[in-house]
């Protein structure tokens, strides 16, 4: 139900009387451990909350929080959404909850090492066979891999929801790479910001103790011998679901972010590839699906994995977490099984009860979900196998025909489920609040003989009245989850995460920086200068076009045509204002022109360029500051604005070319004063200044080339000195108007220049004299470039280059930029070969002619669509 603008929360708040309610008691008025925040919310009112809702949305867009949504055409990147009203639950309450976590936890760890171990509940029937073996994530060739330590699960989530009493119920176990805790932590970080006053005053767990008792965890289960491990945490990619926590769980644990092609397995054991070297690896937390994990022994199509990784885990030499083959644990049917499991293996009721179910391999339980399939939930027993669940009530006729005939032919492929509404809670809307139906998903990590829950976790609402699921992937709000506590924090819950404070660890940054990061940073600098090149030679040309578009035939119409030409070469955006088309629209560029900012289909574009930028900034996120995205963010956002006014007037494409700009002097400020100098800036800000050097020598050939009549060049040479943001300096330093060859000085051989060549080649040497260091290299053909780039400046002068024939064509400057321009491509071609590598790409062991291939990827085996960044190819979900 809404309301319109409602001057108390809780008068306007009604839920529906058939389900549970987290807010409201059933005889009306807040539950009593909402009582404070209710009154606090009250007081705001509901105009204050709106706005508050508003913040919330503009922390998460300066945090740059996504989820990539699976779509038709391929990963979808989504604005991750928050509720600000978050979902209390009472101290006396969790400690119930905790304890049943745990003592789930312990079940499933004993099964899972049953399990790949001797497998005892196999063989006397407590686990029938079937239900294993026919499930994908059974891994076979993981038999007898083991973890160092007491537990083989070192962690896991459990999705939880209420029945209409209120009591907790298991819905599902997550054991395979379980998603959701670093969207927890963002959550609590916002809401703590939004609501800073009534979250002090509210007496809330902390979430922090999770992720220091998930690094200190981590540290323990290194293999025998290692003192001081070196752990990473893999990744699918940018582009899987979660790409966003797996950057910020890195980030918060301070271990380095690696995909699989970062990954070697050399002598037994597995490596990381930084810049020069391999370094061992030891401990693995990893975010991609055990099935993609190792093309040599698992899913042979996968471009994900490491091929050997199962061999070494085998042999002890690096541990991987959770275990190669945990999916196994999500398998409905043994969630079917685990009371009976945890009276066998604990002598002990599960304390967290599942809702009712039953396992289709059974002849009676069959026999009652096929007489129910109208009011059941009908679950495949294999995540793996795919296949979306399917709500008896939504079904036609047709297809509960459909579903029996399946069932029938495969009854241990399926369990059926009694459907629970689950508890509602309130969720903000423009005119009140409104229920909705929500899961509670929490965390568990091995910790010493036991395992630690984190107090809290991600409660997820639906999008909507009518769902009944509540996924991600269907658009779900989140929202924070507040534990009350029962007694004062220790001062341990306050650090995030780190080693014992009596043993720090100083780790050489060259060590855990991937040679892909490496490559990503590069490029990041260099998109960042192209795309702020771009937009001041935009700016200069879009100045003269408003000065002189609608003027008579001189010096000023000769001077816009002459920027435009440039501003098709310098970008590479052929034709444009140089091909057949080219006297068209030189004399109508508005479209051309906004095609230039906006069209990020177009390589060489402004938007095109920040496109990219933002590509590789997503693969480094664990890198880079959190204010990048929200410059980035901001670009985005202004240049898909003004993509939907084509018809845009020139003051507002000046406007937001003028806001672009101070957005990329924002990026270029947050690298050079936020980041450590240490080899990953090294080549974020060597790429800066290969492509800074590269537009500077374009615009000079592209704009200077041809000499023209003096009042024509006068303006081009202007507009070259302020799209090279050097106009002031040239002023106060020649006094005169420009000339060709003192803005040569200024622009190729003033050392003390920032927008000089010579300045950036003198940086270059710095930087890759450093690097050389760094990978104890005898000697760097990209140095050498780099140096022979600064004798070719100092070996010409100005006056030289700027000498033109009697046709007015410069050709000692053609010839200069062309050579320079080769120099410095040369360089960027050295720096990458000497430092980023370049891997074969991958090949399967087996070819689709195979029987092993042709059964490896059937639908019923785990088949599918591989490597396409989603759930089924390693996302977590």
């Amino acid at each position: 139900m809404t309301v319109s603008s409602p001057a108390s929360l809780l008068g306007a708040y009604l839920p529906a009387s058939e389900t549970y309610d987290e807010f409201v008691e059933p005889a009306g008025g807040p539950r009593e451990h909402w009582g404070p925040l209710a009154e606090a919310l009250d007081r705001l009112g509901h105009r204050e909350l709106i706005r508050r809702s508003a913040e919330t949305v503009r922390a998460l867009e300066q945090d740059g929080v996504t989820y990539n949504a699976s779509s038709p055409d391929g990963p979808l990147r989504r604005a991750w959404s928050l509720d600000p009203l978050p979902v209390v639950i009472p101290a006396h309450e969790w400690t119930s909850i905790e304890a049943g976590v745990v003592q789930r936890a312990h079940v499933l760890d004993l099964v899972l090492t049953d399990l790949y171990g001797e497998r005892r509940l196999l063989a006397d029937g407590s686990i029938p066979y079937e239900l294993v073996f026919d499930d994908p994530m059974f891994l076979r060739p993981c038999h007898a891999v083991r973890i160092p330590g007491e537990r083989q699960l070192f962690h896991l989530a459990l999705d939880l929801i209420r029945d209409p009493s209120g009591t907790w119920t298991v819905m599902s176990d997550r054991a395979e790479a379980p998603s959701g805790a670093g969207y927890a932590m963002e959550n609590r970080a916002v809401i703590s910001q939004v609501f800073s006053g009534i979250y002090r005053r509210a007496g809330v767990d902390r979430l922090a103790p999770y992720f220091r008792t998930l690094r200190s965890g981590m540290q323990s289960i290194a293999p025998p011998g290692v003192d001081e491990p070196r752990i990473v945490v893999l990744s699918p990619g940018p582009m899987s679901e979660t790409a966003f926590e797996h950057a910020f769980v890195a980030a918060q644990l301070g271990y380095p972010l690696v995909e699989g092609s970062d990954l070697v397995v050399r002598d037994g054991r597995v490596w990381l590839r930084t810049v020069n070297h391999l370094r061992p690896v030891d401990v693995i937390l990893r975010r991609v699906d055990s099935w993609f994990c190792d093309p040599l022994e698992l899913r042979p199509d996968s471009e994900l994995g490491v091929a050997g990784l199962v061999d070494a885990a085998r042999r002890g030499a690096g541990t991987v977490v959770n275990p190669l083959g945990s999916g196994i644990l999500e398998n409905a049917g043994l969630g079917v099984l685990l009371p009976t499991l945890a009276k066998k293996l604990l002598g002990e009721d599960l304390k967290l009860a599942a809702a009712a179910s039953w396992w289709c391999g059974d002849p009676a339980s069959r026999s009652h979900v096929l007489a129910n399939l109208d009011s059941l939930v009908i679950r495949s027993t294999a995540r793996a196998r795919g296949g979306p669940t399917r709500f008896g009530p939504q079904l036609t006729r047709a297809e509960r025909d459909d579903l029996r005939v399946a069932i029938e032919a495969r009854p241990h492929r399926w369990v059926g489920q009694e459907i629970v509404s689950g508890s509602t809670a309130p969720v903000l809307v423009r005119d009140g609040f409104v229920p909705r139906r929500t899961v509670f998903r929490t965390f568990a990590v091995a910790s010493g003989q036991s395992y630690a829950v984190m107090t809290g976790g991600l409660t997820r609402v639906a999008p909507d009245d009518a769902s009944i699921a509540v996924s991600n992937q269907i658009g779900a709000v989140s929202k924070d989850t507040w534990v009350l506590s029962s007694e004062p924090e220790s001062l341990n819950a306050f650090w995030l995460a780190g080693a014992p404070l009596d043993h720090e660890i100083e780790v050489d940054p060259s060590a855990t920086l991937s040679a892909r990061a490496a490559e990503n940073l590069f490029w990041l600098g260099r998109y960042a200068e192209r795309a702020e090149a771009t937009t001041r030679l935009l700016r200069a040309a879009n100045t003269r076009r408003v000065e002189f578009e609608h003027s008579r035939p001189g010096p000023g119409v000769n001077a816009l045509r002459a920027l435009l030409v440039a501003l098709t070469r310098v970008t590479a955006t052929y034709p444009g204002f140089v091909g057949d088309e080219a006297e068209r629209l030189l004399e109508t560029p508005e479209l051309e022109l906004s095609g230039l900012i906006v069209d990020r289909t177009r390589g060489g574009t402004v938007a095109n360029s920040v496109q990219r930028l933002l590509d590789a900034s997503e693969a480094v996120r664990d890198q880079l500051s959190i204010d990048t995205f929200l410059v980035v963010g901001a670009l985005q956002r202004e240049l898909a604005e003004l993509a939907q006014s084509p018809n845009a007037q020139e003051d507002a494409v000046q406007f937001a070319l003028g806001r672009a700009l101070q957005a990329f002097l924002a990026l270029g400020g947050l690298g050079a004063e936020s980041m450590v100098r240490d080899p990953a800036w090294r080549f974020l800000d060597t790429g800066r200044r290969v492509e800074r050097a590269l537009q500077v020598v374009n615009l000079i050939g592209a704009a200077m080339g041809t000499e023209r009549d003096g009042p024509t060049d006068s303006l081009v040479l202007e507009s070259v000195l302020t799209a090279a943001e050097s106009i002031i300096t040239y002023r106060r330093r020649y006094q005169s108007r420009a000339h060709p060859d003192t803005v040569l000085d200024l622009l190729v051989g003033a050392a003390d220049n920032p927008r000089s060549v010579r300045f950036q080649l003198d940086l270059l040497v710095g930087h890759l004299e450093e690097l050389e260091h760094a990978s104890g290299r005898a000697a760097s053909n990209a140095l050498a470039l780099a140096k022979r780039a600064v004798a070719l400046i100092e070996s010409v002068s100005s006056g030289r280059l700027a000498a033109s024939d009697d046709a007015g064509v410069r050709h000692e400057l053609e010839r200069f930029t062309a050579t320079l321009r080769a120099e410095l491509h040369a360089l960027a071609d050295a720096v990458d070969e000497e430092n980023f590598g370049r891997l074969l790409p991958h090949r399967s062991v087996l070819t689709p002619t195979d029987t092993s291939y042709r059964f490896l990827m059937a639908p019923g085996n785990g088949g599918g669509a591989a490597n396409g960044g989603g759930a089924a190819n390693g996302g977590a979900r």
